[in-house]
């Protein structure tokens, strides 16, 4: 059964309630009216901030979960295998799909075309009824569509050689959309037994010769050596919220460069918060997010058994893991989002929707960069005539 449009009227004047990003309560653009959205928001933690043991490229936290209300944990397996029981963790949705970026837009009742948020390109696929996992958890906006676009011209106007179109772009203070963003997050308690070997290091003196003043000379010196050790013995890791894209809509450096997310603001998933915004469907299955986290705890563990080892180096041979207690999240992240056009070609730009952070695609403009050329020339040979 496909759901039924999340409508929220006004209590006062009948008008459709939209959130308010920051503020907690839906507020009617009409008469003013606001409108409390129940408790603040549940635990979901990401990656602690001085966690120096993993890669600052990923975001997950350490150690078991914290005491008090949090969002449901899902077991992996139930995801994996929707067949099985697994009817009040799905939905079915209708999605419209970009055939430019791959996104797909989940729809209102009486939604039937649109242009996609990260590109531009007019949307008019309708995909039908699809089956997908419940989300979860949703992180409202906490930056306002104003906010983002200042973040926005801030960024643009700071870029060298882009075309003139752009900076008036940016000056026509042209709006932002605000899409919520599918990730997956899993968590897991891990056990490793790993083979290796640990470098010592020692010195020894050595005799060489160099030449001073025309005379050669036998002098000493130290030299570096490493004793290499077998070694094996075993670390274990708890794992919590490793944050995985679950959209192919926006390239891989877009959503790292999204990071990090503050995911303790996630809140239990209401869609009050997605009224006035559009929420992205997810593309990466969970299988596939599933296999991405599992690279990104190897990385960490690796991390763990070189620090075991010990040494002054250290070489990993194998890592064998164990995985239990597997479950995952189904979450929505709020980015603002716009698209530029230039000579036939689709530019996008994000925002992060809790941070300001900014990423982006931009074009370069040949006039521009063919006019620094020439006064760079014209500079040169000014110079060099000076000199002569």
């Amino acid at each position: 059964m496909i759901p039924a449009e999340h409508r929220f009227p006004c209590g006062q004047c009948g008008a459709s309630l939209t959130f308010r990003p920051g503020q907690q309560e839906l507020v009617c653009d009409w008469c003013g009216h606001r409108q409390t959205i129940g408790p603040g928001p549940a635990r979901a933690p990401g990656r602690k901030a001085d966690d120096s043991s993993a890669d600052p490229a990923l975001q997950w936290s350490e150690g078991p979960r914290a005491p008090g209300p949090a969002l449901r944990e899902i077991p992996l397996a139930e995801g994996l295998d929707l067949s099985q029981g697994a009817a009040d963790i799905v939905q079915t949705v209708r999605t419209l799909s970009c055939p430019n970026c791959g996104a797909q837009v989940d729809l209102d009742a009486d939604h039937h075309a649109s242009a996609c948020p990260f590109c531009a390109t007019p949307v008019v696929t309708d995909t039908g009824p699809t089956r997908r996992i419940k989300p979860q958890g949703v992180m409202p906006f906490t930056l306002t569509e104003a906010q983002a676009r200042a973040a926005m011209k801030a960024w643009l106007g700071s870029l060298w050689f882009a075309p003139s179109g752009l900076t008036a772009y940016a000056r026509k203070d042209r709006r932002l959309s605000g899409i919520y963003s599918p990730f997956w997050t899993f968590d897991a308690d891990t056990t490793s037994r790993y083979r290796g070997q640990r470098g010592d290091a020692y010195y020894v003196m050595v005799q060489g010769t160099q030449t001073v003043n025309g005379r050669t000379q036998t002098v000493s010196r130290q030299e570096r050596r490493i004793r290499w050790t077998p070694v094996s013995g075993q670390v274990a890791r708890q794992f919590n919220d490793v944050l995985i894209p679950a959209s192919t809509a926006l390239p891989p450096r877009f959503s790292e460069a999204m990071k990090p997310w503050d995911l303790s603001a996630v809140a239990e998933y209401d869609p009050r918060f997605l009224s006035g915004f559009e929420a992205e469907g997810y593309t990466v299955p969970l299988a596939d997010g599933h296999g991405a986290a599992r690279q990104q705890m190897a990385q960490v563990i690796h991390q763990d058994a070189r620090r075991s080892i010990g040494g002054a180096e250290q070489r990993v041979d194998r890592v064998d893991s164990r995985f239990v207690n597997e479950t995952f999240k189904h979450v929505l992240l709020p980015i603002w989002a716009a698209a530029y056009r230039y000579n036939g070609a689709s530019y996008r730009f994000v925002v992060n929707g809790q941070t300001g952070k900014v990423m982006g695609e931009r074009p370069y403009s040949a006039w521009k960069i063919a006019g620094a050329v020439a006064v760079a020339l014209v500079a040169l040979a000014a110079i060099l005539y000076l000199t002569q």
